[in-house]
């Protein structure tokens, strides 16, 4: 796809980032505590092997630098937000409209990144963009529905797509000082915090009732948040952020082939569409052979 070993590197541990997030929903669905305890669980449990990859990655020291800690802080409490809302919004919508208006993430960050950083998004960025949204909207056409009481659902689910547009758009920033190593630990550490208090109040009691109800969360937390978090960080150094943006699509196509694979969940000939539509715009918005030096992160520090 690309002319450049690197990128294609760095292509690849997007997608299995994108493949290793799309567990989550599954994860999630198994597990024996709150939906907040779980997201708190998600973030707390990674820490451990997000240490260990930092210490063993041994990345140059930059959390002196002041733009470095900003984008760093930022991005966990993105993040953060991230996954208030999405639980939330799972509370309070259907699981489909949910997962829609959670994929509205690219959105956010073509537009922040045109209008607030002055980039120039290309023609086949934009007809990629359209062809994801359609395709994400195709993979829950049969369940999808609009109703009035389920109104703050669906705008907690857009939140979540905002928060989580920025949480790219500041991972990105933070990639130009640092490595992805120590900016995802840093980073998971920061929403760790962040949910342990919420988690707390909302939930109370915070503990899975079972053993298996550990393996759920440990599999949570070094599968969707560890692996998946810490590919995307590394790939946003490597990548084009609004190209990067769309590859994180192939989370819902992955969690609908798991949801068919483990729960037999049916997939249909709309489902099978918009999977192929996804990886469609995805090959529409590769980044050109010989991309300008404005296009992609500059400096790269792993």
């Amino acid at each position: 796809m690309f002319d450049n070993r690197t990128h294609t590197v760095a292509f690849l541990a997007l997608v299995t980032g994108a493949v290793a997030m799309g567990f989550s929903p599954i994860f999630v669905r198994l597990a024996d505590v709150g939906p907040f305890a779980s997201a708190f669980w998600r973030v707390a449990l990674a820490l451990p092997p997000l240490w260990l990859w930092q210490k063993l990655a041994a990345e140059p020291a930059v959390t002196a630098s002041r733009p470095f800690r900003k984008a760093v802080v930022l991005s966990g409490l993105f993040f953060t937000g991230d996954l208030i809302f999405w639980h939330l919004s799972i509370l309070h919508t259907t699981v489909a409209n949910a997962t829609l208006l959670a994929t509205m993430a690219p959105v956010w960050v073509f537009l922040v990144s045109a209008l607030v950083f002055g980039h120039r998004l290309r023609r086949a960025e934009l007809a990629g963009l359209a062809a994801c949204l359609t395709g994400g909207g195709l993979l829950i056409r049969d369940s999808f529905e609009f109703a009035p009481e389920r109104i703050t659902g669906d705008l907690e689910a857009l939140a979540t797509s905002l928060f989580f547009g920025l949480y790219i758009l500041a991972v990105t920033s933070a990639r130009k000082y640092g490595g992805p190593a120590r900016i995802t630990f840093l980073s998971t550490a920061v929403t760790a915090a962040c949910l342990l208090g919420a988690a707390l109040i909302r939930e109370g009691n915070i503990l899975p009732a079972t053993p298996g109800g550990w393996l759920v969360l440990i599999g949570l937390a070094f599968i969707s948040q560890a692996a998946g978090q810490g590919l995307l960080a590394y790939a946003l150094g490597r990548l084009p952020v609004a190209f990067s943006s769309l590859v994180v699509f192939l989370e819902a196509v992955a969690a609908a082939v798991l949801a068919w694979i483990l729960f037999l969940e049916r997939l249909g000939p709309w489902q099978w569409l918009g999977g192929f539509l996804v990886l469609f715009g995805i090959w529409l918005a590769r980044p050109a052979a010989r991309a300008k030096a404005g296009d992609a992160p500059v400096v790269d520090r792993a």
